[in-house]
């Protein structure tokens, strides 16, 4: 459960590790009291060291667990006045296609990445409208317009994400809540390490191999968690109003590439 939260501005980011503990710094940085859920205690417990306890908190939660979620809400509900900021970012990437990915994966992925998404926005949704101003931002990614083998549940989730948004902005507009989605390419996460390990063959240099990921992208490399929470952080700033209902890319001009 959430402690006690004297802040004026308050943020509910989803995912304890990569592009989320990034958002979360800089959220930090710029003024926010944030609140960081995730459901893998050894990234929770190394966001908590991060990150301290002075400006930020790490609530182990399964967002794909309605009444996990549920309760959770109504904790938050009774500490804050309202919710400036949520930033749907958990995702997990399964690897298989139409064949191999099991219903079992396949209600998983479901269940984080597009399920966990509605019911964050959902149950929080009371405390962003009492603000009048606040602002969500949900985490797609380039494979929801564009897509590589073999990730058939993670492109899906991607790619309805879009829609999501668009969905929800146009419905949310009317109270104030802003809604738009991210769209990264290829970001030096732990996520990305993890496929690039599966992709060096044995005697090989990771660096190598993320190097040559690099190349797809216009500019040559792959991007930092520290980039896109700058996007992030814009997008929940009051600089960003008009921004309702938009794809933000930041792939170094990925998509932009046509590799022939």
């Amino acid at each position: 459960m959430v402690s006690d939260i004297k802040s004026t501005r308050n943020a509910v980011v989803t995912g304890t590790a990569g592009i989320a503990l990034a958002v979360a710094r800089r959220l930090v940085s710029d003024g926010f009291f944030v609140i960081l859920c995730g459901n893998d205690p050894e990234q929770n417990a190394a966001a908590r060291s991060s990150l301290g306890d002075q400006h930020a908190q790490v609530v182990e939660l399964d967002v794909s667990d309605a009444d996990a979620v549920e309760r959770f809400a109504a904790d938050l509900g009774h500490r804050l006045d309202g919710l400036d900021a949520l930033v749907n970012c958990a995702a997990i990437q399964p690897y298989g296609t139409i064949e191999t990915t099991t219903p079992a994966d396949w209600q998983k992925v479901v269940g984080i990445n597009l399920t966990g998404y509605y019911l964050m926005s959902h149950f929080l949704y009371p405390l962003l409208k009492s603000r009048g101003n606040a602002s969500v931002v949900n985490f797609a990614s380039v494979q929801g317009h564009l897509n590589q083998n073999n990730v058939l549940g993670y492109a899906t989730t991607k790619g309805a994400i879009h829609a999501f948004t668009r969905a929800m902005a146009v419905d949310c507009a009317k109270d104030g809540v802003r809604v738009n989605s991210v769209s990264p390419g290829s970001i030096r996460t732990p996520l990305l390490e993890f496929a690039a390990r599966s992709l060096t063959p044995e005697g090989g240099n990771l660096e190598d191999t993320i190097k040559e990921f690099g190349k797809s992208h216009s500019i040559g490399r792959v991007g930092t968690t520290e980039e896109v929470a700058a996007l992030v952080s814009y997008l929940v700033g009051p600089e960003s109003g008009f921004c309702i209902g938009g794809d933000f890319p930041i792939d170094g001009g990925l998509r932009a590439k046509l590799n022939v």
